[in-house]
């Protein structure tokens, strides 16, 4: 569906309006195209003296320039309130040089690994600061924490540094990424790779085949069979495979493994995206509709997972991502037993990502906001414009920007990116 208002905003006329009335101005957000250079344009270092600063400029290609595409800084050597003065020195007399949809990355420690209170107070200032430039710097400006393990070598940071930094982030914005200190191959894409993508049919499961596919794995497309002609046609699309199954019958798990085995003898990447949504506040849900929400959102995804596991059909190397949903982040009001399932999958994620670490298996999630579907489509005008306006970037997000942000936990160079929660949601107002 058209945002007739985004539309109306970026008119010669509506420009006029919307800058008098101090009404939202969505900006244009570029989204990745093949060919795209993943960094396009200048990016500055900085401090001169961190801890990173030399393996930084040299892995991105930091120059000095009068406009800059990314702004980078490294506060993990920030060890007492009073460093935070290093935030303003770098920043302040650069606030004004990105060029629109431009980029900050702070990095920072990991929390679990201070223990000293000066340092600690420091690096959680890190998070109200990145935060608050998200939603200060305007024109389409994502920023992002990156919280780094002291081992982890600086050229492992590649993969997601150039996801931030590209146009596959368009829609992720105020955000914070954990590295860990497990040796990350540089560079290399899905080919070679099987990926399975669950709800497949359409709309957001969709998107992520095709950009599965364009990075080079070979898709296994799987919904119900009621799905089964739009299933084919983005199986076909894609070069893939259709699979109908329905997940949530009590013998799905072990066919699918054995369809896997079958077929393939192992399975790579598995993407949890199918899901339904059954509304009614509580008082007034029937049985039905919550076990229903509960069994394809939540059981379903764990109990694939464990039978896959269980037969060694996810090897090392392989990548696990749920869909969870800012749902189960905020709640939402008439969606109990979607905001219990989708904050079940993140922690379900949580605490299987640390289990699977020494298999080489990353588990990570992706938390959608308002996305442009058909389902958001049929929401009421109000809560439709509420959706796409109440975030840093003023409008609703696309599936391509949900499917980027899966390819980017699939990336061989994601192997010590684990146990993450991303919310694809433009730095919504509501959650935290």
């Amino acid at each position: 569906m058209s945002d007739r208002y985004t539309s109306f905003a970026r008119s010669g006329a509506g420009r006029a309006i919307v800058k008098r009335l101090g009404l939202p101005n969505p900006p244009k957000l570029p989204r990745f195209k093949a060919g795209d250079a993943l960094i396009p344009g200048p990016v500055l270092v900085g401090p001169s003296d961190g801890p990173r600063a030399e393996g930084l400029g040299k892995l991105l290609g930091a120059a000095e320039a009068e406009k800059y595409h990314g702004l980078v800084f490294d506060a993990t050597g920030i060890t007492s309130p009073a460093g935070l003065q290093a935030l303003y020195d770098f920043f302040h007399p650069v606030a004004r040089s990105l060029t629109p949809a431009g980029r900050v990355i702070v990095l920072g420690l990991p929390p679990q690994l201070l223990t000293d209170p000066a340092r600690a107070a420091a690096q959680q200032a890190l998070d109200g600061f990145v935060r608050s430039v998200g939603k200060e710097f305007g024109r389409g400006t994502t920023a992002q924490l990156v919280r780094v393990h002291p081992a982890a070598d600086t050229a492992a940071l590649r993969a997601t540094l150039e996801f931030l930094l590209s146009a596959k982030s368009a829609y992720v914005s105020g955000q914070t990424v954990t590295v860990d200190a497990t040796p990350a191959p540089v560079g290399g894409d899905l080919t070679g790779k099987i990926a399975l993508v669950t709800g497949a049919a359409r709309g957001i499961g969709a998107a992520m085949a095709r950009v599965l596919a364009r990075d080079g794995a070979h898709v296994v497309c799987l919904d119900v069979p009621a799905a089964g002609e739009d299933l084919a046609k983005v199986a076909n699309e894609v070069r893939g495979e259709a699979y109908q199954l329905d997940l949530t019958g009590a013998d799905a798990a072990r066919k699918l493994a054995d369809h896997l085995r079958e077929r393939h003898g192992r399975i790579d990447v598995v993407v949890h995206n199918a899901g339904i949504t059954r509304d009614k506040t509580l008082a007034n849900m029937d049985r039905t509709r919550w076990d229903s929400v509960l069994r394809v959102n939540l059981i379903a995804p764990t109990h694939v997972t464990d039978v896959l596991l269980a037969e060694g059909l996810i090897p090392a190397g392989g990548r696990i991502v749920g869909v969870a949903s800012i749902a189960g982040v905020a709640g939402n009001r008439g969606q109990t037993n979607y905001a219990a399932s989708k904050a079940g999958v993140i922690g379900w994620v949580r605490a299987l990502a640390p289990a699977l670490a020494e298999q080489g298996i990353t588990v990570n999630a992706v938390a959608p906001g308002f996305i442009e579907t058909a389902m958001t489509a049929k929401m009421p005008m109000v809560i439709r414009e509420a959706g796409r306006r109440m975030n840093s970037l003023s409008q609703g997000g696309l599936p391509v920007d949900v499917a980027e942000t899966v390819a980017w936990f699939a990336a061989p160079g994601s192997a010590n990116v684990t146990g993450n929660v991303v919310r694809v949601c433009g730095q919504s107002l509501l959650g935290a």
